[in-house]
């Protein structure tokens, strides 16, 4: 059964825009349906010489060549149907996100059609991550990998490394282009293209395939030939994405950007904006798991919400189909070898709590590597945090409160453990640095699960008191 990821929403900021110098690039990996379990885990460094690769999704054959290093990633918990690794870190410190669904014009698909055996979502992280020092020798690979396979997807990839972010685009079978996000800004990606002007002589903010500018004017495709606009040549900007896809660029510039005057359907929404203050981890956080807070659009109905009708109106980053949120972070101000952590959420971003991992580790908590398709919350931590999807969304305005100050509680436990954990790790021998973090990791997991345990217990209580089957025979007989 072939699983689609066509709703995520991604954000990546460069490292003068964050508030601590990191570099960050994270994505929500929404699914088609409500449920796709998701596991996290560690892939060691191997030598892939040899190795005859074939998609269990589209049916994609490589044949793998070369020392591949050490990654983590967010795969399928049924590794039937296809790896779909998605998010992660490798031991170099790259930092690659797969992928932001996207949507390539009809006209352009005429000329250049999708391949259906190309390199797709489920297989870019498996192919690109472990061969890769830099972030831009990730760009470099997956464009090559791009023109020799095609892709069967219109797909958005971000990478990133201590220095640089990069954002790369697919239109058409073969045609990709990539641009650098400046250092001190930040750039949302919903599922529409993103890119805009691209300067085919700025090689140091751009890349992209090197055929792509005569396909465009042999096919005639530019509709403003004194530019080269690659959202404008290669996307749609049709009403479905002004409902679907512009109000997340819109909402996320207007927390970061508020001075900015924007209407949520724009379809001329920046994609590279500056921030009006530094932003933090928890800013991602809060823009990851939002739903238009404090706007007329919000669908929970919140004080500030407007007509049922504007509730509905757009389509919200938290949303039923959540599955796994990532907000993969590179520090500049503490070594290298404990300076990556990859921030994990599991379940209804709202609910649930992002985790801290240093990703230079040897193996994953056990509860977080194992996702089937029966729903064991107490054997993995995705289906716990579905639970606590499904014990909230029904009393919402009940238990967000509870539920809003669990989460800060984690995330407060959470920065803590980074600070403890960097600060120990300085005494600690490289010899015994992985082994150590992969610890800490496990302790950290631990007592985050254990907290979620807690509020569900307090949660399915409180909600048995007021069943509205409550019946006494002294109050009514």
């Amino acid at each position: 059964m072939q699983k689609l990821m066509s709703s995520c929403t991604a954000i990546l900021i460069g490292k003068n825009a964050t508030i601590d110098g990191s570099t960050i690039i994270a994505r929500d990996e929404d699914g088609e349906d409500g449920v796709n379990p998701k596991t996290f885990k560690v892939f060691p460094a191997k030598d892939y010489t040899g190795e005859h690769y074939v998609s269990k999704y589209n049916g994609l054959t490589v044949e793998m060549k070369g020392q591949g290093c050490r990654y983590t990633a967010t795969p399928n918990g049924m590794p039937d149907e296809g790896r779909w690794d998605e998010q992660g870190i490798n031991e170099y410190n790259v930092a690659m996100s797969a992928t932001e669904t996207e949507m390539t014009n009809a006209r352009v698909l005429g000329h250049d059609p999708l391949v259906k055996n190309g390199i797709n979502e489920d297989s870019m992280v498996y192919l690109v991550l472990p061969f890769v020092k830099s972030a831009r020798e990730g760009v470099q690979r997956l464009g090559s990998l791009i023109e020799k396979y095609g892709t069967g997807e219109s797909n958005g990839i971000a990478f990133s490394d201590k220095d640089e972010v990069w954002y790369l685009e697919t239109g058409g079978g073969h045609q990709w282009v990539a641009e650098r996000i400046p250092d001190d800004a930040y750039a949302i990606a919903p599922n529409i293209m993103c890119i805009e002007e691209v300067d085919f002589n700025d090689h140091d903010s751009f890349m992209y395939a090197p055929q792509i500018k005569e396909f465009v004017e042999k096919y005639h495709l530019n509709p403003d030939p004194r530019t080269f606009n690659f959202r404008n040549i290669f996307g749609t900007q049709d009403e479905a994405d002004a409902y679907y896809n512009t109000p997340r660029s819109w909402y996320g510039q207007k927390l970061f950007t508020p001075s900015l005057k924007q209407e949520p359907t724009s379809q001329k929404i920046p994609f590279i904006q500056h921030a009006e203050k530094k932003i933090a981890v928890e800013d991602v956080e809060y823009f990851l798991s939002s739903h238009y807070n404090g706007t007329p659009y919000d669908p929970m109905g919140t004080y500030a919400s407007g007509t049922t009708e504007e509730q509905r109106k757009f389509r919200s980053i938290a949303l039923d189909r959540n599955q796994s949120s990532c907000i993969l972070q590179i520090r500049n101000d503490v070594p290298a070898q404990y300076a990556a952590i990859q921030w994990i959420n599991f379940g209804f971003y709202c609910y649930s709590p992002y985790v801290p991992f240093f990703t230079n580790i040897s193996d994953t908590p056990a509860k977080y590597k194992y996702a089937t398709d029966d729903a064991q919350p107490d054997k993995s931590a995705y289906w716990l945090n579905k639970l606590l999807e499904v014990i909230v969304e029904p009393r919402y305005h009940e238990f967000i409160n509870e539920v809003n100050d669990f989460r800060d509680r984690c995330q407060s436990y959470g920065v803590g453990r980074v600070d403890t954990i960097t600060k120990t790790a300085q005494i600690q021998n490289s010899a015994n640095l992985i082994n150590y973090l992969t610890e800490q990791n496990m302790k950290t997991a631990n007592h985050i699960l254990n907290e979620t345990h807690e509020l569900i217990n307090q949660l399915l209580h409180e909600a048995l008191l007021n069943s509205k089957f409550q019946f006494e025979r002294g109050d009514n007989l």
